[in-house]
């Protein structure tokens, strides 16, 4: 019987630390890239954004979804590519007002996305 509810809470605990750990590290990963968007976004409204710009912030997505497969659906991670790759297109052929809009998607995405990770009532239910 000791056994049993040591067991149950040891096995509790280890599941409460992995959904904290997991809330953390997946809203931590999509602010660093919200802050890279946000950089972008600037340089794209000022028209000063080369493709190069667009490149880097697709490499840093690429390289946060190598961890992020674990958490984040791959439909999910997929329409984040698909969003970017559009926005290199558009800055590449200077189409400055098409490329916000693909930014500002991205920018919501990545503020919306960890928000399916918090703790709430909304995700509990």
């Amino acid at each position: 019987m000791v056994k049993s509810a040591i067991s149950i809470i040891v096995v509790s605990l280890i599941l409460i630390a992995g959904t904290i750990y997991e809330t953390n590290f997946v809203s931590r990963q999509f602010r660093e890239f919200d802050a890279m968007l946000a950089t972008l976004y600037e340089k794209v409204d000022d028209h000063t954004a080369v493709e190069d710009d667009v490149l880097a912030v697709q490499k840093n997505w690429i390289d946060k979804k190598m961890h992020l497969h674990v958490f984040v659906s791959h439909n999910e991670i997929k329409e984040i590519e698909l969003w970017i790759a559009e926005a290199v297109t558009l800055v590449r052929n200077e189409q400055w007002e098409d490329a916000i809009s693909k930014i500002e998607v991205l920018r919501e995405l990545s503020e919306q996305l960890p928000k399916s990770f918090s703790i709430s009532i909304e995700n509990i239910l």
